[in-house]
């Protein structure tokens, strides 16, 4: 073969037998390479038998990729078939270019078999659903090894579900997941890997293209550069929510009983739902982490009804939901709670903001302004101010125990198609709850009274100067 993988990460990448192999971090780590050049492997072992697919979000997207995979594959007597939208090599292996734009289009490959299946840009696909429907097309009748390889790089409306499965595990950590055929009953075992690429590991680009590295650092900020060159996870670039920092998340403490207390609510069914429970300070309040200003918003607990799977709902009826609610505030005096309107719609029956109300769950339809228009009050603007504060601090604070709205709100990106508004497509459940929170304009409730002091009785001084002395008597007895 003409293409050979440089020593390092794309070399355990081609070399891996782990089903799910996942090479990604900085740009030019040679991951666009790594994948075409698996493939070429893959086809020179298995012959006819090899079957690959390739997918990105979009077809414009791909293009350079195929552009690649001519300098990759002519060599090796590959052709490619415009008509098809493949190269297929003289032994029969095939390669098929796709997109994959909506989740609905992975069931057009119902049926389909391949031997390999690769997915670029894994960050770019709002949940696995999708990716994960392709992984069903992985079937080899004449016996060929299969599997499934992607690329990424961090950020992405994907981000947070390629991070929990693929990368928080560790780099180079092999995770086992089991499963139960149901036709057989025969326990199988799948298992995944995460391979990290950086700048270094490419020595080729940087020998042919010296100033790569300079053009990327004129590109963007210092945290946009830093995730490019060393493929860092943990950096946030361009998030919509930018005044996010650690100083919003605190250390739980218990709230006094007086404080003001409500919750908010974003439904889902077949997507996650999301409950969250708020207290607001009748006066500053000193905690470990700085004194928090009057009046500011304390998310303490909250319930992401998230199933097995990212973006996945638990599928739960609104009794249900109910109840659940119900059992997590018991013995809390919760003064109103704020939801998704659409809970309030009726389509023949009783809606389910009213099934929530018959359970003793009261609650008022939130305001959904996302953007402001002609004055009116901006949800999203009310959370970033109240995010960032003022000289006292910031107006929303977190519990480090609510890890849901820690993973998903501050990694939030920009609509690209409308830059005020936050992209839809990730997972923004928790966000608009916690904007109806926001635009609830709780108030905080006045401390109670103080009690009147007790006077300090001079008894001696009374005693004397009283001639009927008896009377004091009793207090001595």
């Amino acid at each position: 073969m003409k293409w050979e993988a440089q020593p390092g990460p794309q070399m355990a990448f081609v070399d891996s037998p782990v089903f799910e192999v996942i090479y990604g971090g900085a740009r030019g780590g040679g991951k666009t390479d790594a994948a075409l050049g698996d493939f070429a492997i893959h086809a020179a072992k298995c012959g006819g038998a090899a079957r690959g697919l390739l997918v990105r979000r979009t077809r414009t997207a791909l293009e350079p990729t195929i552009e690649r995979a001519r300098q990759i594959y002519h060599p090796e007597e590959a052709v490619w078939v415009e008509s098809r939208s493949c190269f297929t090599w003289p032994s029969g292996a095939v390669l098929y270019f796709r997109f994959l734009d909506r989740d609905a289009d992975a069931d057009l490959y119902q049926g389909h078999s391949y031997t390999r299946v690769y997915v670029e840009e894994l960050t770019q696909f709002p949940d696995p659903r999708a990716v994960d429907k392709l992984k069903a097309t992985l079937r080899s009748p004449h016996g060929a090894p299969c599997g499934f390889r992607a690329t990424c790089n961090p950020g992405g409306v994907g981000h947070n579900w390629v991070k929990a499965r693929y990368i928080d595990a560790g780099p180079n950590t092999v995770v086992e997941e089991s499963f139960t055929d149901p036709f057989t009953g025969r326990k199988l075992t799948l298992s995944r890997v995460f391979i990290p690429a950086k700048l270094a590991d490419n020595p080729r680009l940087l020998a042919n293209d010296p100033d790569y590295v300079a053009r990327l650092q004129l590109s963007g900020s210092k945290e946009l550069v830093r995730a490019w060159l060393e493929g860092d996870w943990n950096v946030i670039h361009g998030a919509f929510f930018d005044k996010w920092s650690e100083r919003n998340i605190i250390t739980p403490f218990s709230a006094p009983s007086f404080w003001l207390r409500f919750r908010s609510f974003d439904w889902g069914f077949a997507a996650p739902f999301s409950c969250g429970w708020w207290a607001v300070p009748s006066d500053p309040w000193p905690t470990a982490n700085g004194v928090i200003p009057r009046g500011a918003m304390i998310r303490y607990r909250e319930w992401y009804g998230q199933g097995a799977r990212a973006g996945e709902g638990l599928r739960l009826t609104a009794e249900e939901v109910g109840a659940g609610i119900a059992e997590r505030e018991a013995g809390e005096k919760i003064a109103f709670g704020v939801a998704d309107p659409s809970i309030f719609r009726q389509d023949g029956g009783p809606s389910i903001g009213e099934r929530l109300r018959r359970m003793g769950l009261y609650w008022r339809p939130g305001d959904n302004t996302r953007v402001g228009k002609a004055g009116a009050l901006s949800g999203w603007d009310q959370m970033r101010a109240r995010i960032a504060g003022g000289e006292e601090g910031p107006m929303l604070y977190v519990f480090d125990t609510c890890r849901d709205f820690i993973r998903t709100v501050p990694v939030l990106q920009h609509d690209p198609e409308r830059l005020e508004d936050l992209d839809t497509n990730a997972e923004d459940h928790i966000a608009d709850e916690t904007r109806y929170a926001c635009l609830s304009r709780p108030l905080p409730a006045p401390p109670p009274p103080e009690p009147p002091e007790r006077p300090e009785w001079d008894w001696d001084r009374l005693r004397r100067d009283d001639p009927h002395e008896n009377r004091w008597n009793w207090k001595t007895a």
